[in-house]
């Protein structure tokens, strides 16, 4: 294949994917004019989802880490070991909704 050739082959190339970004971008924002009603109060409500999502577990694991701790005391505090936990599994439940949510966009 000669230079010119091979120029022209990337000069396509890069055409075609300049067009995908621009159709992908346009068909963002038609998306978005369709769906006018998630407006502040869907982004508050998605705000306090990830909220509740990271929360709830947390608090669980710490009340269960106390009721460990009195019921069976040992060396080891389970109130952090569970609080921790829960921390990472909230986060894990709130990375889920978020992917969900963005999936769906």
């Amino acid at each position: 294949m000669s230079e010119q050739e091979d120029f022209a082959k990337r000069q396509q190339e890069d055409e075609d994917d300049l067009q995908r970004r621009v159709a992908y971008r346009e068909a963002r924002k038609l998306k978005a004019r369709r769906e006018k009603d998630r407006g502040v109060w869907f982004g508050l409500g998605m705000f306090g989802l990830v909220g509740w999502s990271v929360a709830v577990p947390t608090l669980i694991g710490a009340a269960v880490g106390l009721w460990i701790d009195r019921r069976w005391p040992s060396p080891y505090s389970w109130t952090l070991m569970l609080l921790l936990a829960g921390i990472i599994l909230g986060c894990i439940n709130a990375l889920y909704w978020v992917k969900k949510e963005s999936d769906r966009e």
